[in-house]
């Protein structure tokens, strides 16, 4: 789960990470008077577009302003908008809230990120003098340029760690024990909330020599929400798929991505696999559905209903392997889902497993215009083919 940048740095503030002062507004009015309360203390304040995607200052999303009337205009201009970035696709968000902040004189600009490095089983640390770059260039570019201190559980961060990350940026010797602070409040964040990622970007030095998170993006282990509540309750709904929420309700696991062969699949794994040999056979799935391994009729309708639901579909492509639920049972599923949902793609359903014959034998007296395979690379040239003639 992501949440907003105004929503990240109230939550850093908790644990001492230094933030700008700031507001959310939902009007051209509530932005132009917050802008005036900041621009009585200073030359200029920020609004920002309040999206869950990255890129936002690229395209237009984020503007310093000097008056009152500017900040009306371009908050004016911005909420109900559409946003396209390189993190949104062409489709873009639409904007509904904006976050106005007061200015800040920036003196240097650094990033420092936390994430779970799967190869150690660790918290890392990320760090660089690169701020406001995209991390990913920096490490395609100059990855010398990262540094990157791993976290003993055991013992959390210890501060010769940060000390260490301090001087690696290059602070001078009275900013370094504010960025000891800073780290470890980061740290203490990502690791109390069940963090996935914490990222400040950029981490600005200011003039006054103090270190301020001037933008702030945390993303939520979804399996440790229970235990947080007050995070859960932060969830924007409408910065979601609503394919993706609808199958959260039927505990499938779904993702939307750009191809047009819909995939039906139980396990992750076999879902994975799926998706790398439909590419493979010159074809792009056009999702990642797992509909786990004790699937029932209503699971199986609802996952038609989502696939067909995706106008780019030409084809779609079941792929079953009956351990835990025998073939006959998610056939009889299919065949039902199918006739419900008023199926108008090509149908190709491989099966494997328990009660395998007895399941094709199903498919085969339906009535339905199913396509069968034997096995997943057939399957796949099945779908691809499909595509071409539909």
């Amino acid at each position: 789960m992501n949440i907003h940048e105004y929503q990240a740095k109230e939550l850093l503030s908790k644990f001492g990470v230094t933030v700008p002062k700031s507001k959310v507004a939902f009007s051209p009015q509530e932005a132009r008077d917050i802008a005036g309360e900041f621009l009585a203390d200073g030359p200029v304040c920020v609004i920002k577009a309040q999206i869950h995607a990255g890129g936002r200052g690229k395209a237009g999303g984020v503007k310093l302003v000097k008056s009152t009337e500017e900040a009306e205009e371009y908050a004016r201009s911005l909420l109900g908008s559409i946003l396209v970035t390189h993190q949104t696709g062409p489709e873009g968000k639409e904007v509904k809230k904006l976050l106005v902040e007061e200015g800040c004189n920036i003196a240097r600009e650094l990033y420092l990120g936390v994430v779970i490095d799967r190869g150690t089983q660790r918290v890392c640390i990320m760090a660089s003098t690169e701020g406001g770059v995209e991390i990913e260039e920096v490490a395609a570019n100059t990855p010398e340029k990262i540094l990157k201190e791993y976290i003993d559980p055991a013992v959390g961060v210890l501060p010769y760690q940060a000390r260490k990350l301090a001087f690696g940026l290059g602070l001078e010797k009275k900013q370094v024990g504010k960025a000891v602070k800073f780290i470890m409040g980061l740290y203490n964040a990502f690791l109390a909330s069940d963090c996935s990622m914490a990222e400040i970007n950029p981490l600005v030095v200011s003039a006054d020599e103090d270190l301020i998170a001037l933008d702030a993006k945390i993303g939520f282990d979804d399996s440790a929400l229970y235990r947080h509540k007050d995070i859960e309750e932060l969830r924007d709904m409408d910065e979601e798929d609503p394919k993706e929420i609808a199958a959260a309700r039927f505990n499938l696991n779904y993702v939307t991505l750009d191809g047009n062969i819909g995939c039906m699949v139980n396990g992750a794994g076999l879902a994975m696999a799926t998706m790398d040999i439909i590419k493979l056979y010159g074809g792009n799935p056009a999702n990642f559905l797992d509909v786990g391994g004790g699937a029932g009729r209503e699971q199986v309708t609802a996952a038609f209903k989502l696939i067909m639901s995706d106008e780019n579909v030409k084809a779609m492509l079941v792929n079953i392997f009956g351990g835990i639920m025998r073939c006959d049972i998610i056939a009889d599923g299919i065949v039902q889902a199918a006739k419900d949902v008023g199926l108008t793609v090509p149908l190709i359903v491989r099966l494997q497993g328990t009660n395998v014959d007895q399941g094709r034998e199903i498919l085969a007296k339906s009535g339905l215009n199913i396509i069968s395979a034997e096995h997943m690379d057939e399957a796949a040239e099945k779908a691809v083919a499909a595509t071409k003639t539909n």
